[in-house]
């Protein structure tokens, strides 16, 4: 075997790789095991125990430490349908931006094209500002949109005479500039909120933002927090030396609260007055500079406060440590910023800093300070004791190239208004050209930047430089801009797991995960003898290189996403499948098992890559068209492929070498199974028609109830909101459904969701409405018609809010995914083949299995005892049963060629070259299927409520696609050829016998 020492390397540096990345998440779970230990049951004394470990060094790698919060940051996150939380979709309100930017017209044309643009959205793949210029041309073809956006605050852009095409580019950038700017404001926003693993994403093409926050239990407040308006600010600025006297006095003060009576007497008079005054000199460059534990304690003991907040210092000509000058009073290590904060909300420190004082911490370190947070002193000296100047007299602001020095800076535009007043500031802070004064900037609370005034700036256009990279300018020109953000963001979409629920799946999970792991490790002992003993090494290594790359990638691990790991165990012996099965092959020919072994893995690797590369593609179509833990599941599904690519291949390879160097006798069958389906020689070609007919009946029967009968649509697919009602014991489900009826005035869909006191409720009530107060009043409603049932107390487990337009969004984007999968693989196999009727027999094929399921769920919707909503899941599912259904047709169409490309099999007929082709690798195709079969089983019994129509679409799906992979795709390549093998073989024998016959007379 070649390159057997680099595979053996790669092997070692993978799986140390994949221990670094997993061994975080052991790190913490310990910790979290020590506070659950530590409480007792107590869930805020739990937290309070994490609270506080947050900056304490849990894992010590000697070359590195982490501290319990960059640990979690490392660690396999888990979705909100595993561990409890809230996920929201935010959407811009593009409407909003357009009317504003036009100063609200009363024209009818303008509004009315609005309108239509808002209704047309909820079909569309267009861009609002396309619906909207495209509406509005068409009622009013004269018309001109620069009437209505040549304002005084879009001049730079827009003109009078300005073409509708050039104002629907300026819409365009503002929309665009708008859903960034959102963006950044709900970054900081989420990144102040102190959630643990936050995910935030725009939604590429919409203007949509994701937002999940896992372990949220504060809904309320998420929503207030999400939906509240930026608030852009400048502030006045104090000198880091007219501050420090204050903060040396806050920290006596502490020093004098905190310790007991004792030490109190010991430090206050003398100690503490000592340890004050020479702390510059102590410190040097910081509390960090301390290199003994005894001087770090005795530091705490005596400064609470400067032991966390080192004060800015700087050195001076003499090398004596002085106040740095500027606004800057202090820097703290990022674990220690809580602390800070909860000694500054001391009641007695309250009582010494003075009202025209405030403190603000930076958004993010600086690159001086890596690991620091710097804290301001600013100057509430405008109306109310607020900031200077408020941000939404700034018009623009751009990144741009300072032209003396080539470096990143910030222009910074404000109208008449703000020009005015921002001449007056700016000559007010740079009065003194000694003193020259900061003025920062302020959103939300943090200060991103706080620039040196360096003179009287008299037409409101400003240049902020500094030491920026050109991410820090684009983010600052964000900031700048969110100040008179022209629209606001609204959830249109969330869902909330109650941590109950997280934990049933976490278990579901785990015990579906586990079955199926031994379940195929049983199926391949016994089928494939010592070569199922390596295959099974291979599949555990899988699991565990699948679960560190997910770790290294800082992946989330949802419900689906374990359904893709469990998946992933059926599937991965599937490239050992098809290597065995050709090792077989190769030994009845008589070959040495070394020689045996080669040949099999060389034979097979043409078959393993095409099976694979097709299903991949699917992951990656879903990755691109899902969200939330549908992409979940896809990154699992791409991962578990490449990695089991790896271990079927490579790893194997080197155990059998090592075998075969230790001459340990290898085996790939049992005397059971060595003759199984060997010398099959079924007439798949001769009985075609029979299948075709079948499966036109199918779906005739099929495509028929979907018409009349329909889908059961999930709430993401339909809009409306969904909850998962937990009673004490089973209920009627008629009566649950009578009584909501009643309260909502319209028809509710209940069904069972799990066991019998557990149901899952959808209505269309306020379907149209995303507010808070709609919420509200659809809660309390649904509370009060399931509180009708006597005797039977309820828990709402879980809910989700889906607006109209993002579940018309999601319908057409999953019917754009199924389309795009299916012309992929098509495009694909005639890349690869090189024959238009493989493409074609696979696209007809896939398309086939898709309908089938489609038929199937309108046909079992409401008879079987789980629910069959049509929904992302679905979508996930589908693509998934299309990416395996080609799989298995590669493998049939990829020894096909082999048969076609051999010179002896010239002068055979295509029909009995496709029959032998099937009928070879049918072994592989039934095995395959019958692994991924039984782990499918596991997951749709064990896996849980949740995935339960999930797993059983899949299950479904792949036991349809091993039959049309064996009765329609490769027969079709017969047809699709334009001779039938009956004619065919008759022409053949005729032109190739002789025969003897009376002459003619």
């Amino acid at each position: 075997m070649q390159g057997k020492g680099l595979i053996n390397f790669l092997v070692i540096v993978v799986t140390i790789a994949c221990l670094y990345s997993l061994s975080f998440t052991f790190v913490t779970r310990k910790v979290e095991r020590d506070a659950a230990a530590y409480a007792q049951g107590d869930i805020a004394k739990e937290k309070a125990y994490l609270d506080s470990m947050a900056g304490e060094v849990v894992y010590n790698l000697g070359v590195a430490q982490y501290t319990y919060r960059e640990a979690k940051g490392n660690e396999i996150a888990l979705g909100l349908d595993l561990k409890g939380g809230m996920n929201v979709t935010m959407e811009v309100s593009l409407q909003e931006l357009i009317r504003n930017l036009a100063n609200d017209p009363k024209d009818e044309n303008f509004n009315k094209a609005l309108e239509e643009a808002t209704v047309r959205s909820r079909s569309s793949q267009d861009s609002y500002v396309s619906l909207f210029v495209d509406a509005y041309s068409t009622l009013n073809p004269s018309g001109s949109l620069a009437t209505f956006f040549a304002t005084k605050d879009n001049a730079a852009y827009v003109k009078a005479n300005s073409t509708n095409a050039q104002v629907r580019t300026f819409l365009e950038s503002q929309a665009s500039s708008a859903i960034d700017n959102t963006f950044q404001v709900l970054r900081t926003r989420i990144d102040k909120f102190g959630v643990t693993s936050p995910n935030i994403q725009m939604q590429q093409g919409t203007n949509r933002i994701l937002i999940e926050l896992p372990g949220v239990t504060d809904e309320s407040r998420v929503r207030k927090l999400l939906q509240g308006s930026a608030r852009l600010e400048f502030w006045e600025t104090y000198d880091n030396m007219e501050v420090y006297s204050m903060l040396d006095n806050v920290n006596r003060a502490l020093a004098a609260t905190l310790k007991d009576a004792d030490a109190t007497k010991a430090v206050v008079g003398s100690d503490t007055t000592k340890a004050s005054s020479g702390l510059l000199a102590t410190l040097g460059g910081g509390a960090d500079s301390l290199n003994t534990d005894s001087s770090a304690n005795a530091l705490a003991q005596q400064n609470p406060l400067f032991s966390l907040l080192n004060p800015s210092t700087a050195m001076a000509p003499n090398n004596q440590v002085v106040l740095a000058p500027g606004p800057i009073v202090g820097f703290s290590q990022l674990r220690d910023t809580a602390k800070v904060n909860r000694l500054l909300e001391n009641p007695v420190v309250k009582q010494i800093i003075p009202a025209n004082v405030q403190l603000l911490w930076g958004v993010k370190p600086s690159p001086r300070t890596p690991n620091q947070l710097e804290l301001y002193a600013v100057k509430p000296t405008g109306l109310e004791a607020g900031p200077v100047l408020s941000g939404n007299v700034i018009t623009d602001a751009k990144d741009d190239f300072d032209p003396q020095s080539n470096s990143p800076m910030v222009t910074m535009y404000m109208n008449s208004e703000g020009a005015r007043e921002w001449r007056r500031i700016t000559a007010s802070a740079s009065a003194d050209p000694n003193n020259k004064r900061a003025i920062a900037i302020v959103l939300d609370g943090v200060v991103y930047s706080a620039p040196t005034v360096q003179g009287e700036i008299p037409n409101g256009v400003s240049q902020i430089t500094g030491n920026f990279s050109i991410e820090d300018t684009k983010d600052l020109a964000n900031v700048l801009k969110a100040g008179r953000l022209p629209t606001t963001a609204k959830i249109v979409e969330e869902a909330i797991v109650g941590p109950s629920l997280g934990q049933a799946a976490i278990d579901a999970g785990v015990n579906s995960s586990i079955i199926g792991l031994v379940v195929v490790l049983i199926f391949m002992i016994l089928y494939y003898n010592r070569g199922g003993w390596v295959a099974n090494i291979a599949v555990l290594f899988n699991v565990f290189f699948i679960m560190g790359v997910l770790a290294s990638l800082n992946a989330v691990l949802t419900l689906p996403g374990i359904a893709g790991i469990v998946l992933t165990m059926g599937t991965a012996v599937d490239a050992n499948v098809l290597i065995y099965e050709r090792i077989r092959e190769e030994l009845n020919l008589g070959k040495s098992v070394r020689q045996a072994i080669a040949d099999g893995y060389k034979h097979a690797m043409s078959s393993i890559l095409d099976s694979q590369i097709t299903t991949f593609l699917t992951g990656l179509i879903l990755f691109f068209f899902g969200s939330g833990p549908i992409l979940g599941f896809a990154t699992t599904l791409m991962v578990g492929i490449i990695t089991s690519l790896f271990t079927s291949i490579f790893i194997t390879r080197v155990i059998f070498e090592w075998m075969l160097a230790k001459d340990w006798k290898i085996t790939v069958s049992r005397p059971w199974s060595e003759k199984t389906l060997q010398n099959a020689n079924y007439g798949f070609v001769q009985n075609r028609k029979k299948f075709y007919l079948f499966s036109a009946l199918f779906l005739v029967i099929g495509i028929i109830s979907i018409f009349t009968k329909g889908f059961s649509l999930g709430v993401d697919f339909q809009g409306g909101r969904t909850y998962t009602v937990q009673f004490e014991q089973p209920v009627d489900l008629e009566e649950v459904r009578d009584n909501l009826n009643d309260i909502f005035q319209m028809n509710t869909e209940v069904k069972t969701f799990g066991s019998a006191n557990q149901v899952r409720v959808t209505t269309a009530y306020h379907i149209e409405e995303t507010s808070d107060e709609a919420d509200l009043e659809v809660l309390s409603k649904l509370n009060e018609g399931l509180s009708k049932i006597s005797g039977n107390a309820h828990e709402i487990v879980s809910s989700q809010k889906v607006g109209p337009t993002i579940a018309n969004d999601m319908k057409m984007r999953a019917i754009y995914a199924a389309i795009a999968s299916i012309i992929v693989i098509a495009l694909y196999i005639l890349i690869r083949f090189r024959k238009w009727q493989f493409s074609v027999a696979a696209a007809i094929t896939t398309a086939n299995d898709a309908l089938i399921i489609l038929a199937l769920f309108s046909l079992l919707d409401g008879i079987v005892p789980f629910s069959l909503d049509i929904d992302q899941h679905f979508v996930a599912a589908i693509l998934t049963v299309v990416g395996y259904s080609i799989n298995d047709t590669v493998v049939v169409f990829d020894r096909l060629r082999e048969y076609l490309g051999m010179p002896s099999r010239k002068k055979d007929h295509i029909g009995d070259t496709v029959n032998l082709a099937i009928n070879r690798t049918l072994s592989r195709t039934v095995v395959t299927s019958l692994t991924v079969i039984f782990v499918l089983a596991v997951l749709f019994v064990f896996g849980g409520e949740v995935i339960r129509g999930f797993s059983f679409a899949i299950l479904v799906g792949i036991i349809v696609g091993t039959y049309s992979s064996i009765f329609l795709a490769a027969p079709l390549i017969v047809d699709l050829q334009g001779k039938t093998p009956e004619g065919d073989t008759a022409a053949a024998k005729a032109a190739n016998e002789t025969s003897l016959k009376p002459a003619k007379a």
